[in-house]
C-alpha cells in the first residue's frame, strides 16, 4: 500500500520530469491509487494540446481508478481549453477521493474542487502545498502573480567568487559533473539567456546535450542591442531556435519572452547582465556552482549592484546543497530584492 505522502512525493517528481516542456501550462504530476491504495496510474502534463496529468494517469489506470484516489500537485481544472476539464475526467473515471497540493489560483480554470465535491467526491486541498509550490509549479505560479517568466540565474565561480581568470579565460571553472548538471538544468527551462559579451567571449552553443530523455531544446536568447554577435556564432547554428533581442532592459526582455510562452528562463550571462537582473529585482532563483579553486583576480560573479552598506545586501535562503564531483552546487531563493529597477547598460 502506498501512503498519500509517498504518492504526493511521486506526483511532484512527475511534475519535475516535464518541467520546460509544458509552457505556458503548469508542469503538473498526478498519481492514481486504486481502492486498496496501490498505484495504478501515473501522469504528467503533456506539451500544449496534449493531455493534462490527471487524464494521463487515469488512462493508465483504466477501470482500476474506480473507487480510488487521485493525488495531484495542482487542483484539477474545470474549464475547456485545448483539452477538456480534468474535473469531468475524474468524475467519469469514478474516483472517490482527490488529494490536491496547490489550489487553483486562476479564475479561468478554477472550480474543479467544487464540481467534484458537488458530485460526492471527497476533496482535500493544500496537502504538502509549500513543497509543491517550491517545486515544478514555481515558474507557473510566479507567472500567474507577476505576468513574467521565472528567472533562474546559474553561475559557476571559484571559491573567491571569480567567474574567469584575469586574462579572461573561463573554460573550465567547474568540472565535468557540474557541466553535466547545467545541461540537465537547461532541459527544465524554456529559454537560455546570455548577453552579447558572453556570446562574443565564450561562443557558447547554449543547447541541451547528453541528457537522457530530453526531447526539446530551449530557445536560445542573446541580448544584443548593438548587433555585435556575428552570424557565424554557434548560437546561430541549427541545433536550436535562437532569438536575438534588442530589448532596452530586463523587464522588456522578459515581456518579450512571456509573449513567446516562456515561463522559466535560465540566465547564463556574465557579471554585467546578472547585475542588471539583480538590480531590477528579477532573479527568482540562484544556482551557484562553486569550484575548489582560488584565482585572487578576475571578474567577480556579478557587477556593481549599487549597494554601499551591509544593511543593503541582498538576502537569500538556501534550498539545498549538492556535491557534483569536485564541485558544490548550492540553490538559493531571494528573501529580499533591491528596490525599484534602475536603468542599466546590460550585456552590450
Amino acid at each position: 500500500m502506498t501512503t498519500l505522502a509517498e504518492a504526493m512525493r511521486r506526483a511532484r517528481e512527475l511534475g519535475w520530469s516535464v518541467l520546460g516542456r509544458t509552457s505556458p501550462n503548469p508542469a503538473v504530476g498526478a498519481v492514481v491509487l486504486d481502492a486498496a491504495g496501490q498505484v495504478v496510474g501515473e501522469g504528467a502534463t503533456a506539451p500544449p494540446g496534449g493531455p493534462h496529468a490527471e487524464v494521463a494517469a487515469l488512462a493508465q489506470a483504466g477501470e482500476r481508478a474506480r473507487g480510488g484516489t487521485a493525488v495531484v500537485t495542482l487542483e484539477p481544472c474545470d474549464h475547456t481549453g485545448r483539452t477538456g476539464p480534468c474535473s469531468v475526467a475524474l468524475l467519469a473515471a469514478g474516483v472517490a477521493r482527490v488529494v490536491v497540493a496547490v489550489p487553483e489560483p486562476t479564475g479561468q480554470a478554477g472550480g474543479g474542487a467544487e464540481r467534484l465535491r458537488a458530485a460526492g467526491v471527497a476533496v482535500e486541498l493544500g496537502v504538502e502545498q509549500a513543497e509543491a509550490e517550491d517545486g515544478a509549479l514555481a515558474p507557473w505560479l510566479l507567472g500567474v502573480r507577476e505576468q513574467r517568466p521565472q528567472v533562474v540565474w546559474k553561475v559557476a565561480a571559484t571559491l573567491d567568487g571569480r567567474v574567469a581568470a584575469a586574462d579572461g579565460t573561463s573554460r573550465w571553472v567547474t568540472g565535468p559533473d557540474a557541466r553535466a548538471a547545467v545541461h540537465r538544468l537547461r532541459a527544465t527551462c524554456d529559454a537560455v539567456l546570455v548577453g552579447s559579451g558572453t556570446a562574443l567571449a565564450d561562443d557558447p552553443q547554449l543547447t541541451v546535450r547528453d541528457v537522457p530523455g530530453a526531447d526539446h531544446q530551449p530557445l536560445r536568447v542573446v541580448l544584443d542591442r548593438r548587433g555585435r554577435v556575428p552570424a557565424t556564432a554557434r548560437v546561430h547554428d541549427d541545433a536550436a531556435p535562437t532569438l536575438v533581442s534588442r530589448a532596452a532592459g530586463p523587464a522588456e526582455l522578459l515581456a518579450e519572452l512571456w509573449d513567446r510562452d516562456a515561463r522559466r528562463v535560465l540566465l547564463e550571462g556574465g557579471p554585467t547582465l546578472a547585475a542588471a537582473f539583480l538590480r531590477a529585482g528579477l532573479v527568482d532563483e540562484l544556482v551557484l556552482h562553486l569550484a575548489p579553486q582560488l584565482l585572487g583576480a578576475g571578474p567577480a560573479l556579478t557587477g556593481d549592484l549599487g549597494i554601499t552598506t551591509m544593511a543593503g545586501a541582498l538576502q537569500w535562503r538556501m534550498l539545498d546543497v549538492t556535491t557534483l564531483g569536485r564541485d558544490v552546487q548550492v540553490r538559493y531563493r531571494p528573501t529580499r530584492h533591491t528596490g525599484s529597477p534602475r536603468p542599466t547598460e546590460e550585456g552590450n
